[in-house]
């Protein structure tokens, strides 16, 4: 049996879309000039990439005045809920719980970040109670 066409961006996808995301829409050179700054690419390469994600719905594309210019389809939360989504379900078992106690308890986390999660959850916490009294 053929495994489904996944929705989720691969690696490849990923370094696209943030180019998008950061400059919007985007003509291939351009794209091009941009991703072989992290890393040696073809334009062809990313021509590819980019019609599979076109056929993902990862990416539209619209005429420019020199060619097609390139967008992103989805927004940054909607892909990266996705993803964590998938993380959460395949590698932690559904508990997001476990996930978090995996950052916290591997020391990945600096103490900025561990105030800034803790500011996040109580700021959380206050909005829940505020609406529950309404």
């Amino acid at each position: 049996m053929a495994r489904r066409p996944s929705t989720h961006p691969t690696d490849a996808e990923l370094e696209i879309l943030q180019v998008l995301w950061r400059r919007g829409p985007t003509g291939i050179g351009d794209l091009h000039k941009s991703l072989s700054e992290q890393r040696t690419v073809a334009k062809t390469t990313v021509a590819t990439i980019l019609n599979i994600m076109l056929h993902k719905k990862l990416v539209v594309r619209g005429q420019g005045p020199r060619g097609y210019l390139w967008s992103a389809a989805v927004k940054h939360q909607e892909a990266a809920g996705g993803m964590l989504t998938k993380l959460i379900n395949h590698v932690f078992e559904g508990s997001a719980q476990g996930m978090v106690a995996h950052l916290v308890e591997g020391g990945r986390l600096s103490e900025k970040e561990l105030n800034d999660i803790e500011r996040l959850i109580a700021s959380h916490r206050k909005a829940a109670k505020d609406k529950k009294k309404k």
